[in-house]
């Protein structure tokens, strides 16, 4: 087998590291037997010379493998609705709004998230400025999405093994491949995902990861604003996975009889900011933080396999937001969690 030696000379030249020796060096990452020096050159050197498919492929299968997983019975509708990150865009928690409407239109959500690191908030800050506990275990967790059709997944609650990693991540303090992990490593394994990305590149190599994967539909966005969510400002760039097809193509917010407006105003300062947006957007309250929403929670409607079309899914959205349906799966999650607190 590869060591990590001949790991890091392979980055210096440029060369793919292989399935298997791919699998090997997450292992050993994963267990903590490898030194943070050579850790750190690997992860560094991949970086340089650009993942491949296949090397992203075969680190996501490892921290699968590792993961906390939770137990859901029922795959049908089941999704995951997540960002990278990493966009620097500081908008309030769009995929966490879509969340609620996503689960309130018929959709199962398995949502994989943490606190904010690149953002002023991520989605475990406005959850918890909801009232919701996001510390639950995997089995209250299922319990959760069997009972109000959405949980939330505290990515440090599922991979305790990420520990081994995390100091050097934080002492690098650049982009690595574990920053593109987390969207393909959902400890549910919902078959189903809407994933933003933070840079076009990853649209056409994500969705081709996911589908080694074993995923059934997915849509990987990218908006050319640069938001890692479906953008009412720009284009968005859209690989899609369905049937064992893959399809890249754009959609314009004029596809769906939107206006195409800036996302300046969705942009946020805290958590608590984030939060006031979402129940805004979440209650009607006409904007544009409801109608991106829409235009999320309707792609996400659609990758759930619940409509036929994101425009289907859109028109849905505006129905059960319209009708006090999302707003009201915020209190019924709060109320579900909060029995488990300790």
């Amino acid at each position: 087998m590869i060591t990590p030696q001949e790991a890091l000379q392979r980055t210096i030249e440029h060369r793919e590291i292989f399935h298997d020796e791919m699998l090997h060096l997450m292992r050993l990452i994963m267990r903590g037997e490898l030194s943070p020096v050579l850790s750190a050159a690997i992860i560094t050197g991949l970086r340089v010379k650009k993942e491949t498919i296949g090397e992203i492929t075969a680190a996501a299968t490892v921290m699968r493998e590792f993961a906390n997983h939770v137990e859901v019975k029922d795959n049908s509708n089941f999704i995951d609705i997540v960002g990278t990150g990493g966009d620097g865009s500081h908008t309030f928690n769009i995929s966490t709004a879509s969340m609620f409407v996503a689960a309130a239109a018929g959709a199962k959500v398995a949502k994989h998230g943490n606190r904010g690191v690149s953002s002023k908030s991520g989605s475990a800050d406005v959850l918890e400025a909801l009232g919701v506990n996001i510390d639950l275990q995997p089995d209250q967790v299922a319990a959760s999405i069997a009972e109000t059709g959405m949980g939330f997944m505290f990515a440090p609650n599922h991979h305790p093994a990420m520990k081994n990693i995390a100091a050097v991540r934080r002492e690098l303090g650049v982009r690595t491949i574990f920053n593109i992990l987390g969207p393909l490593t959902n400890p549910a394994g919902a078959p189903n995902q809407l994933m933003g990305v933070f840079h076009p590149d990853l649209v056409g190599i994500q969705v081709r990861v996911m589908e080694r994967l074993g995923a059934k539909h997915v849509c990987v966005v990218y908006g050319k604003d640069g938001m890692d969510e479906v953008s009412l400002g720009a284009a968005t760039l859209v690989g899609e996975l369905k049937d064992g097809q893959i399809r890249e193509y754009e959609i314009h917010p004029e596809d769906f009889g939107m206006q195409m407006v800036s996302n300046r105003s969705l942009k946020v300062e805290n958590a608590d900011e984030s939060k006031a947006m979402l129940l805004g957007a979440l209650s009607n309250e006409a904007g544009t933080a409801r109608e991106i929403v829409a235009l999320n929670a309707g792609t996400a409607l659609y990758s759930a396999n619940v409509a036929d079309s994101i425009a289907e899914g859109i028109a849905l959205a505006r129905e059960t937001l319209a009708s006090g349906r999302a707003r009201a799966k915020v209190d019924e999650l709060v109320r579900f969690t909060q029995q488990f607190k300790r």
